[in-house]
C-alpha cells in the first residue's frame, strides 16, 4: 500500500473533525506502516512473505527432515529426543546458514512420527532446553508435567467442507467458548467431544459463529490460555491437531464460521517450555530492561520494532488459517499492546489521551499490518480488537487511517451491566440512561455488544443470573418453587440480552452457558481449590431439564438469535430510530427496520394502553419476554393484531400511536406486517 503523499484529509479525519489537530500523528502512523511494509516485503505481499511457519520448525518432505530455528546468539543448537535417546550427538547438530538462522536435515528414517524432541541450545556462557520457536506440536507427559516437542506428520487432513459464505455481515452472533470447560464431567473435554456435543447445541441456538478460547499452547491451564508457550501449536490437552481440523469443518458444514482467540500483546515468561529465554538472551522476541516484563499480567512484551518478531506473528496469522480454516480472529490485549503505559491507570477520557506520546507505534503498526495480512489471504476474515480505551480508527479500513479492525469489542457495555444491577435501585433504573449505553460507540466503527463474556463469569466476579438471583439459583430455580428473587432476575436476564443484542452495530456476543443462565462461577484446578474441575465444565443437564428454568432461558435466548439474524427481516443492518423514552415511566422503544422493540423496565407497574409513537400500520407481537414459555407470566394475548391510531399531529409523519399493554419488567417485540 502506498503512502499517502497526496494533500487529501484521511477519510478518518473527515468523517470525525474532532481529529483534525492530531491529523498529523494519524497521518504519521499511516505513513510508517507503509514504509515497514515496504521495508519488510521488498515489494512482496504480505500474504508471501508472511511464510515463516513454512520455513522455520521441523517438516518433513518426500526424503528427509528438515529442522531451521532462528537463535542469532546460540553456539551451538542439537536435537536430543527419543530418536537419539535424549543424548547430544553430531547427528543431530544444526549449522548456521546465515542471519541468525540454524538448519539440520536428516534422512526420513531418523525421525519418526509422534516421537518426542527438543533443542539443546549452546550460548556463550550457558545453555538450555528448549522447544522450538515455531513448533507446531507440543505434549505435556502425564506424569512429569513436562512439556516436550512431538514430531508429527499423519496422514494430511481431508476437509470435507468450504468456509461459510459471506461470513462478515451486520448481524455476527458469536459464541464464545472454551474447549476444556466445555463437558459436563470434572476434566478436560476434547476437541472430538466438543465436536459431537456442543456444536450441535450452538447451531440450534442460531449463532453463526464459533469463538474459541485457549487454542495456543499454554503451560498453566488455570490461564485461560492468555499465557502462551507455543504460538503455533494447538493445545494438546484436547486432543490432535486433526481432531481439531474436524472440528472447525464439521461448524463450517453447519453454516458458522470459526475464529480463535489469539493472543500477540504478551507470552508467558517460561524458558523451558516458550521462548523467553530461547537463544540465551531476554532480548530475542521481546524488549530489553524495564519493557521487557507487563507490570500487570506477569509475562513477556513483544517488540514490535523487530522484523523477526514481526516475521513470527505475522506468519501466526496466516498459518492458523491457512493450516487450520479458522476464520478470523479476535486480537486479544490489544490495549495493552497499544500504549507504553499498556493502559493501566489511564482514563482515555478525551481525544488527548491517545496521541500524548504514550502510543507504541510500532505495536499500532503490527495491528495495521496484520489486519492487512489478514484480508489479503482471506477477504471474509473476520477480526475483532480487544480494546478498552476507545482507540479511533482502530475498526475503520487501513485506507480510512485506521487499523484495519473489522469490528471492535463494547467493552462499556458489561462493565455498565455491573455496576448498574450493584449499585442503582429498581425504580431508578432510567430507559434512557440504558439505551445510552448501549448505543455510545463511533458510528463509522462496528462493534461487537455483549451483556457479559466470559471475563464476568470468572471467580472474583459474577455473571448477571448471580448478581440478579444470587443463593436463591440452588433453591429456588424449579418451576414452582420460585421466588421474587428468581421472578425478578429471570425477567431482567431476558431484558439485559434483549436490549443489548438488538442495539448492536455489527455483532452479539454470548459466552457459553451464560445464554441459560449456568448457575456459579468459573474456576479453573489451582492449589487454592484442591485443583478441583467442579467449577470449570459446563451443566448441560440443567438446561435439558424441562422443570428447571434454565430450559426457558436457553428457549428465549435461541428464539431471541433467530428472530434477530432472520434474513426476511434484517434488523441489525437498519439504522436505530428512537420511538420512544418516558424515564418517569421507565419505558422506551425503538425501532429498526419493520421491527419494533418496546421495554418497560418498571419493576411496580404495568401499563395499559400504553402509547407508543410509530410507523402507521398493523403489527404483530413476534417475541414477548414474559411469555410463559420463557418463564414469563404470560399476561398479554400475543395472538392479538395491533393497528396504529391516527393522530392528526403526527399524519404528515405517516404515525400513529401504537397502543399497548406492557406488564412490569417485560420487554416485547413488534413486527410491522403492512405498508
Amino acid at each position: 500500500m502506498s503512502v499517502n503523499r497526496n494533500n487529501r484529509r484521511l477519510q478518518l479525519v473527515q468523517d470525525d473533525p474532532a481529529l483534525q489537530p492530531f491529523e498529523s500523528a494519524i497521518q504519521g502512523r499511516y505513513d510508517y506502516a507503509a514504509r515497514r511494509e515496504q521495508e519488510l516485503t521488498d515489494g512482496q505481499s504480505l500474504v508471501d512473505w508472511a511464510n515463516g511457519y513454512l520455513y522455520f520448525g521441523l517438516h518433513a518432505n518426500t526424503k528427509q527432515w528438515v529442522m531451521r530455528e532462528w537463535a542469532p546468539n546460540a553456539t551451538a543448537i542439537y536435537v536430543i529426543g527419543d530418536m537419539n535417546g535424549w543424548q547430544k550427538n553430531e547427528t543431530y547438530r544444526l549449522h548456521p546458514i546465515g542471519n541468525g538462522v540454524w538448519e539440520g536435515k536428516w534422512k526420513r528414517s531418523q525421525m519418526k512420527h509422534e516421537q518426542y524432541y527438543k533443542l539443546l541450545v549452546e550460548w556463550q556462557g550457558g545453555a538450555g532446553e528448549r522447544i522450538p520457536a515455531y513448533v507446531q506440536r507440543v505434549v505435556q507427559d502425564d506424569q512429569t508435567k513436562i512439556f516436550a516437542a512431538q514430531v508429527w506428520a499423519p496422514k494430511p487432513y481431508q476437509w470435507q467442507n468450504s468456509r461459510p459464505q459471506h461470513m462478515k455481515k451486520d448481524d455476527l452472533f458469536i459464541y464464545e467458548c472454551h474447549i476444556g470447560m466445555s463437558g459436563e464431567e470434572q476434566g478436560i473435554a476434547s476437541y472430538d467431544q466438543f465436536r459431537r456435543e456442543v456444536l450441535p447445541r450452538i447451531q440450534e441456538l442460531g449463532y453463526n459463529c464459533v469463538q474459541i478460547m485457549a487454542i495456543q499452547e499454554h503451560p498453566y491451564y488455570g490461564s485461560f490460555g492468555y499465557h502462551v508457550s507455543n504460538f503455533f501449536a494447538a493445545s494438546s490437552r484436547f486432543g490432535t491437531p486433526e481432531e481439531l481440523k474436524a472440528l472447525i469443518d464439521d461448524a463450517h458444514g453447519r453454516g458458522m464460521a470459526v475464529i480463535m482467540d489469539i493472543v500477540h500483546s504478551h507470552a508467558v515468561k517460561n524458558e523451558q517450555e516458550g521462548i523467553g529465554l530461547q537463544d540465551g538472551t531476554p532480548y530475542q522476541y521481546f524488549h530489553d530492561g524495564n519493557r521487557r516484563e507487563h507490570p500487570a499480567w506477569d509475562s513477556l512484551c513483544f517488540n514490535y520494532g523487530k522484523n523477526e518478531v514481526l516475521h513470527f506473528l505475522l506468519s501466526n496469522c496466516k498459518y492458523w488459517l491457512d493450516e487450520y480454516r479458522f476464520d478470523g480472529f479476535r486480537f486479544d490485549g490489544v490495549t495493552s499492546m497499544m500504549y507504553l503505559s499498556h493502559g493501566l491507570g489511564e482514563d482515555f477520557t478525551s481525544y488527548n489521551s491517545y496521541y500524548n506520546g504514550n502510543e507504541d507505534g510500532d505495536a499500532i503498526c503490527y495491528l495495521t499490518l496484520a489486519n492487512q495480512l489478514i484480508h489479503d489471504f482471506l477477504p471474509e476474515a473476520i477480526t475483532i480488537a480487544e480494546d478498552m480505551s476507545g482507540m479511533p480508527g482502530l475498526a475503520a479500513p487501513r485506507k480510512e487511517g485506521g487499523m484495519g479492525f473489522d469490528y471492535r469489542l463494547a467493552m462499556g457495555i458489561p462493565d455498565f451491566w455491573i455496576k448498574y444491577i450493584k449499585e442503582v435501585r429498581d425504580e431508578d433504573w432510567k430507559a434512557g440512561h440504558i439505551f445510552y449505553e448501549m448505543t455510545n460507540r463511533r458510528q463509522n466503527e462496528k462493534t461487537i455488544s455483549y451483556a457479559e463474556s466470559h471475563d464476568q463469569a470468572l471467580v472474583g466476579d459474577k455473571t448477571i443470573i448471580f448478581r440478579l438471583i444470587d443463593s436463591d439459583m440452588y433453591w429456588h430455580f424449579e418451576h414452582g418453587h420460585d421466588t421474587y428473587r428468581v421472578n425478578r432476575g429471570i425477567a431482567l436476564h431476558k431484558m439485559i440480552r434483549l436490549v443489548t443484542a438488538s442495539t448492536a452495530h455489527g455483532g452479539y456476543l454470548n459466552f457459553m452457558g451464560n445464554e441459560f443462565g449456568h448457575p456459579e462461577w468459573i474456576d479453573f484446578p489451582r492449589e487454592g481449590n484442591g485443583w478441583s474441575y467442579r467449577y470449570a465444565r459446563r451443566q448441560w443437564s440443567l438446561v435439558d431439564n424441562p422443570n428447571f428454568y434454565y430450559a426457558d432461558l436457553n428457549r428465549f435466548d435461541k428464539d431471541m438469535i433467530h428472530l434477530l439474524s432472520a434474513e426476511d427481516l434484517q434488523p441489525m443492518s437498519q439504522p436505530i430510530e428512537v420511538l420512544w423514552d418516558k424515564e418517569g415511566d421507565q419505558v422506551h422503544a425503538y425501532r429498526r427496520g419493520d421491527m419494533v422493540f418496546v421495554f418497560n423496565w418498571n419493576g411496580q407497574h404495568s401499563f395499559f394502553d400504553y402509547g407508543i409513537l410509530a410507523p402507521e400500520g398493523k403489527y404483530q407481537v413476534i417475541l414477548n419476554t414474559d411469555s410463559p414459555q420463557y418463564a414469563g407470566f404470560g399476561l398479554s394475548d400475543d395472538t392479538v393484531e395491533h393497528f396504529t391510531m391516527p393522530d392528526p399531529v403526527y399524519k404528515k409523519d405517516h404515525k400513529g400511536w401504537l397502543q399497548l399493554y406492557l406488564p412490569a419488567r417485560s420487554a416485547v417485540v413488534l413486527r410491522k406486517i403492512n405498508g
